[in-house]
């Protein structure tokens, strides 16, 4: 599981990590849904995305998105894509999608090497939510309703004298909020407001003694967590009884009574629920929830509350990132709802019935935590619209909108700016003119006819489905060759070795997913699976040799049909886009004695180190490594990874950085560091090539139509790189491998590849 460094609560100043400005950039982006007119006249238009947001799926509507901005852009009142960031885009001259039926990411994987111009064209990739068919997907593409802003000259509404009309866009949440959709840092806070409402900062007098959490910035991926607390009345007024912390689930992470520092005066049962008999027992201070806190909270949590300021000032908590349920939803007048009143209305829950005595604070802090959840994703525009009589009781009669009001379908829009469109591909149910389509029976006359107009249109989907019937039948049952890759074979051991030593000795080289025992009549064996590439790779150099209770342990990759290319596969994932900046670096618990260690040699531990190396926790902090790795070249960002944190991805500004800490191993061994170049491409989660349970390796066998299909991939890989040639330079090219899933399967995730394509292109492609 990955997870960020633990938070500190120390005040201190730190200086800002690459990450942050990246975070800020895009977060900037995102609120003003404009652009930097510099960055649109000196750089090339681009697609930035952070690390973290390359492991989660992007949506069909995240997609739809992208494509708005890149074609219409801010100035036609489009905001920046929540997800990612798109530099340049006045500069973006055209928008290229080709949906690719039957073809889920483990093909792509399965078929790495023959698809040379997919995995070198472009260098973005992404987990891709599958959508129910192609044709859906299609007909959402052009149909989808694009976004409007106050300053739109093209997508504006004209004005509408109705109600309705006025009624919503003069309610104070709308006027606070706007109308569109948002990520949810347009909802945090502003330092004014915190200011402004007198939070707990630094800054002011009277918060000397307050915990200060170390916080970095955040984007629309940061996490939220729900919070919610109960207080007393002591001699020092009012203290803190308990605390409720929630994930961005609503799972329970923390539900801690507090004893107060000061004589108790009123335990406000009626209100916190609170007795004395509940807190005799309990020895938990202030100080112990404040260090609890800072070991759960990621660096860019974003707290959410009702009324979260008198939560902070009851933990005595300084936190910059918090979203006020209470702020959300306000009456014409300013005033705030209850949590109860809107728990009931919006969300159709009820919580703090009159049957309990007291409120129970996880249940607020879920109830906090869903209020800001729905505003984020309704919209406030739909969230006044839906609430408008029920929570604000404005009743008005709505009417008729007038019928020249343009239409906002994506299409539409295109075409009354003068923009080109069209569809080629099999005959479909899709919303768009047939004067723009055109239909053919196979991807080879799709290409053709494509390649054969006169002029590129300015945004265009083709869908090639050739695959479509033929790879279903194959997957998930078969297990693809990054999973095996990430396997070895381990012996002989010790007669009494279990699985659990096997998995202590080997966690060392990275996450062990599962363990398999091999007992033959006189040796041992043991079959180790990793969750990542580099494990494996590492468990070659570091194990191969290693000494256990005086028998010498040989490590080595399986011999199977699916592994007799592994070799090549490796060096080229090494050399690939995705990792070309890329560094594993792991750290271990001791220096080898045994045989000593030569950074470009073999690896060899006596007893006493082999134990050791996976059982004691070995730490390592962003800050620390970046300290260490800069010394290569410049950062931009330090992945930390799992607990207690052994493991960590480097990613440099230049490929070069990277490359000298790898030819350089022996400064990185004198500090414990074990490098290896990054493998694993950084989309791929755990779950997507892992989905059924460990294989057997031995029983791998190649399917009958095998050859067969990989002529097909084949094809496919050259058909696109025509289709990419054929662009115009600044368009940006989107490939969709859409998975083929039924009802009687696991579903299997598609993949996205991103790339604008440069100036200089129009270069062969092999």
């Amino acid at each position: 599981m990955e997870c960020l460094s633990s938070t500190s609560f120390n005040g201190k100043k730190r200086k800002k990590h690459p990450e942050q400005h990246l975070h800020s950039h895009v977060a900037k982006k995102v609120k003003s849904g404009h652009e930097d007119t510099d960055e649109v006249r000196d750089v090339e238009p681009r697609i930035s995305t952070l690390p973290d947001r390359l492991r989660h799926p992007i949506t069909v509507e995240e997609l739809t998105e992208l494509l708005h901005y890149a074609a219409l852009g801010g100035l036609n009142g489009v905001p920046q894509p929540s997800w990612c960031g798109v530099h340049g885009q006045k500069r973006i001259e055209g928008v290229h999608v080709v949906v690719v039926e039957g073809v889920s990411q483990i093909d792509f994987y399965k078929h790495y090497m023959t698809l040379k111009n997919m995995r070198t064209k472009y260098s973005k990739r992404l987990t891709f939510t599958p959508s129910s068919s192609s044709s859906s997907l299609i007909s959402t593409i052009f149909s989808g309703k694009v976004g409007t802003s106050a300053d739109s000259s093209v997508l504006q509404q004209p004005k509408d004298d109705s109600k309705l009309h006025k009624a919503l866009l003069t309610h104070p949440v709308v006027v606070r909020y706007g109308t569109s959709k948002r990520g949810l840092t347009a909802y945090v806070l502003s330092p004014q407001e915190l200011f402004i409402q007198r939070f707990p900062a630094r800054e002011l007098t009277g918060f000397e003694d307050f915990a200060s959490s170390d916080c970095v910035k955040i984007t629309d991926d940061s996490p939220l967590f729900g919070i919610d607390c109960e207080m007393c009345l002591t001699r020092k007024g009012r203290e803190l009884t308990r605390v409720s912390l929630v994930d961005s689930d609503g799972n329970c992470m923390m539900d801690q009574l507090v004893k107060p520092d000061h004589e108790i005066l009123d335990y406000l049962t009626k209100f916190s629920g609170i007795t004395a008999a509940m807190l005799h027992p309990v020895s938990t201070r202030l100080r112990d929830v404040q260090m609890k806190l800072r070991s759960l909270l990621p660096r860019d949590a974003v707290l959410v509350g009702h009324s979260i300021y008198n939560d902070l000032m009851a933990l005595k908590l300084i936190h910059p990132h918090v979203i006020d349920s209470s702020m959300l939803y306000r009456t014409p007048s300013g005033q705030c709802f209850k949590l109860k009143l809107l728990a009931e209305v919006v969300l159709g829950r009820r919580i703090q019935t009159q049957d309990e005595e007291g409120h129970f604070p996880t249940e607020d802090a879920r109830a906090a935590l869903d209020l800001v959840k729905y505003f984020i994703r309704k919209s406030p525009m739909k969230v006044v619209e839906d609430h408008l009589e029920d929570l604000w009781r404005i009743t008005i009669e709505e009417e008729e909108e007038a019928k020249d009001t343009p239409s906002r379908r994506f299409a539409d829009v295109l075409h009354r700016l003068g923009k080109s469109v069209c569809y080629v591909g099999k005959r479909c149910d899709i919303t768009l003119h047939p004067a723009n389509q055109q239909w053919h029976n196979s991807d080879k006359e799709v290409v053709a006819a494509f390649g054969r107009q006169s002029k590129s249109p300015f945004f265009s989907v083709l869908s090639l489905s050739s695959l479509s019937n033929v790879l279903p039948c194959q997957h998930p049952k078969l297990s693809w060759r990054l999973k095996d890759m990430a396997v070895v074979f381990a012996g002989p051991l010790p007669a009494d070795f279990t699985e659990r030593e096997v998995k202590r000795l080997f966690r060392c080289c990275g996450f062990v997913r599962a363990v398999k025992m091999l007992n033959t009549a006189h040796r041992v064996h043991a079959v180790v699976e990793f969750k990542l590439l580099e494990g494996a790779a590492l468990a070659l150099h570091l194990l191969n040799g290693a000494t256990v209770q005086g028998l010498a342990m040989k490590v080595q990759r399986p011999v199977t049909e699916s592994m007799l290319d592994s070799d090549a596969i490796l060096d080229t994932l090494k050399s690939d886009a995705v990792n070309a900046r890329r560094l594993y670096a792991l750290k271990l618990n001791c220096h080898p004695t045994a045989n000593g260690h030569a950074p470009d040699g073999k690896f060899a531990v006596n007893d006493c180190a082999s134990a050791s190396l996976g059982v004691k926790k070995c730490k390592m902090s962003e800050k620390a490594l970046t300290k260490t790795f800069s010394r290569y070249g410049a950062v931009k960002r330090v992945v930390v990874m799992g607990e207690p944190g052994r493991h960590a991805y480097i990613q440099f500004e230049h490929s070069e950085g990277k490359q000298a800490a790898v030819e350089s191993p022996t400064g990185l061994w004198k500090k414990k560091y074990m490098t290896c170049p990054a493998l694993t491409p950084p989309h791929v989660t755990y779950d997507v090539w892992q989905q059924d349970e460990p294989h057997d390796l031995s029983q791998a066998q190649q399917p009958p139509q095998e050859v067969s299909v990989c002529h097909m991939m084949k094809k496919l890989d050259v058909r696109l790189g025509k289709l990419f040639k054929s662009l115009p330079g600044r368009t940006l090219s989107v490939v969709l491998l859409l998975a083929h899933n039924s009802a009687h399967e696991p579903p299997s995730p598609g993949l996205c590849l991103l790339e604008i394509k440069g100036e200089e292109s129009n270069k062969a492609i092999a």
